[in-house]
């Protein structure tokens, strides 16, 4: 008898212990229980589009289009930092998240694309809204930036600013909204509150196969960067819709910052394939520490769902093959969302 009530206790202590996993050797009781709340690290994925990271004194500053639970804090840019790149704080601009609101500045709507440099000892600030470009200042990456509450004249509108010196002039690469939304390159005024309209200049459309796959009335080429390396002139870009799950990032060359400019044979060399996410495209390079180099951009939130864009990081680097010719590349297995803490 006592066998008996041995061999029954044996028997459900075993019943109990598989009923208590996951099938994977994992405790379910485990898996269900909430880490202590004091020692958890709760981060959160940052949903800013458009994204740009301005690096600066070992620190680097992340921008962006705001979406999402962002979107709610205002209209503005806020501003997040990172001493890593991997673990982010913020929104932590002054005031209330922001390196630059509404109230002070240029613009009452669709506060896209920013880009931030240092310029003369002054901060300054690159950005779209309302469908135009102005550029704001400020004694600090964190803010705040302000400006008169003007935009930069232009006869057509126009968005996606990325300003880049060369040789003691600034250029101002920019889309206007002309029969699709193209790229164009003009010499700015010292003071950077003009640009000079003699040399306004076209670089580029979207006429590729990749860059319009909806084969869309209106063709998409948007959100330039430029930089140069080993004497030649490097401008990325993005092309299709945004909402396109096709949208990917190409790149083109020239010898000048003004053009001509060559579109490379291995576009496009960021896209959906690659990253396994829809809509990867339009951000930024950084150059950060150790001189790595990476690109900043934003993704759908799902297959199912374009808004609100979701902020990643890749990892890029120049290739040179056996007979010198040199390649932009990114790194596919570099590719990562930021999260704040």
């Amino acid at each position: 008898m006592k066998k008996y009530i041995l061999k029954v206790l044996m028997f459900i202590v075993v019943i109990l212990n598989i009923s208590c996993t996951d099938g994977k050797g994992n405790s379910r009781s485990e898996n269900d229980i909430s880490p202590d709340p004091e020692n958890e690290t709760k981060s959160e994925q940052i949903e800013l589009a458009d994204p740009t990271i301005f690096y600066h004194n070992d620190t680097y500053y992340l921008y962006g289009t705001s979406q999402g639970s962002l979107a709610e804090k205002g209209l503005g840019f806020l501003v997040f930092t990172s001493d890593d790149m991997e673990n982010w704080e913020g929104p932590v601009g002054k005031p209330n998240g922001f390196a630059l609101a509404e109230t002070e500045a240029y613009g009452n709507q669709g506060f896209w694309a920013p880009q931030v440099f240092e310029y003369k000892d002054t901060f300054y600030m690159a950005y779209t809204a309302n469908e135009n470009i102005a550029i704001a200042t400020s004694d600090s990456p964190l803010g705040p930036f302000v400006n008169a509450g003007e935009a930069l004249y232009a006869e057509t509108k126009q968005i996606d600013p990325f300003v880049f010196f060369d040789n003691g002039k600034a250029y101002l690469y920019h889309v206007r909204l002309e029969d699709g939304n193209r790229i164009f390159v003009a010499e700015m005024e010292e003071d950077l509150e003009s640009i000079k309209p003699e040399t306004l200049k076209e670089c580029l459309s979207a006429t590729k196969p990749w860059e319009n796959t909806a084969s869309a009335a209106w063709p998409v080429a948007e959100g330039p960067t430029v930089l140069k390396h080993n004497e030649l002139y490097y401008l990325i870009y993005s092309a299709n819709d945004f909402r396109n799950p096709d949208y990917a990032v190409g790149y083109a060359t020239a010898d000048s910052p003004v053009g001509p400019w060559e579109k490379s044979g291995d576009n496009p060399i960021i896209n959906r394939e690659m990253v396994g996410e829809n809509g990867s495209g339009h951000g930024d390079i950084v150059i950060g520490k150790n001189d790595e180099m990476h690109y900043v951009l934003h993704t759908h939130f799902s297959n199912a769902s374009v808004h609100p864009r979701k902020t990643a990081i890749i990892d890029l680097n120049f290739n040179e093959d056996a007979d010198g010719n040199v390649s932009l590349a990114a790194q596919e297995e570099s590719f990562r969302f930021l999260k704040s803490n």
